[in-house]
């Protein structure tokens, strides 16, 4: 593990050419993230929060500033390399749930360990993966395919998949997006135990204020700038760290 920051990230612009004129998307961003910090990034769409997080995973590259993840500095390297980053550093849970049709929950997950730790034979693949899909209350939806299963099961599915190869950070875009407010909110309490049970850290982007309150630490991305929002915490708002510090 590496020592310092899971995050560090300073003075990052990142902007795209536009008929030969630059559009400013991030303007000198900076965030730094401890190892099993939880952050949530709130702010209008449209002003950055999904750029940022793509940034963070290497999806893209900042135009200026510095981005280091884990210790790698990602402005320095190539795809191949990001590819490697990717795989062992984070998981990612979309907004849209992105599961292959044709495969089952079981395989989604174990594809994802597969390409993680190539090295597991496919029976601790199998077993990795149903203990995963355990863990968000899949454990009897393992032979299902995404067309079998309701839109919270399929998001749970996604979290299995960003969880199964215990990697030290997940970046989540509005992964309650596409959920209605029961669903999303057991979604969230798996995502939030299973972090805090693992020491993963989380950047969470949202438009939902009370679980934004539910993070470490909450950002406001306004036009391109990210500012830290000062925010009152009590016991109610953060049900699942409390419930990870009872079950230990």
């Amino acid at each position: 593990m590496v020592s310092g920051p899971i995050i560090d990230a300073r003075d990052v612009d990142y902007s795209l050419d536009v008929a030969g004129r630059p559009l400013h998307i991030l303007r000198r961003v900076s965030l730094t993230v401890a190892p099993s910090e939880v952050i949530a990034i709130v702010g209008p769409s449209g002003s950055g929060k999904t750029s940022l997080l793509m940034l963070l995973a290497g999806l893209e590259k900042a135009t200026g500033g510095s981005v280091m993840v884990n210790g790698s500095d990602l402005g320095a390297m190539n795809e191949d390399a990001l590819a490697r980053f990717r795989r062992h550093t984070l998981g990612i849970v979309f907004q849209s749930f992105h599961l292959i049709p044709s495969l089952s929950a079981l395989d989604n997950v174990g594809l994802a360990l597969e390409i993680a730790e190539p090295d597991l034979s496919m029976a601790q693949i199998r077993d990795k993966a149903a203990a995963a899909l355990t863990a968000v209350g899949l454990g009897d939806r393992l032979d299902h395919r995404p067309t079998a299963l309701s839109g919270g099961e399929q998001q749970r599915v996604g979290l299995a998949r960003a969880t199964v190869a215990d990697l030290p950070l997940l970046l989540a875009d509005e992964p309650t997006g596409n959920l209605d407010q029961k669903t999303g909110a057991i979604v969230v309490d798996l995502m939030f135990d299973l972090a805090r049970r693992n020491n993963t850290a989380v950047v969470l982007i949202t438009h939902d204020p009370a679980l934004a309150a539910r993070a470490d630490r909450v950002f406001t991305m306004t036009q391109g700038q990210l500012t830290e929002t000062p925010m009152a915490k009590t016991a109610a708002a953060k049900p699942a760290a409390a419930k990870t510090r009872a079950a230990k």
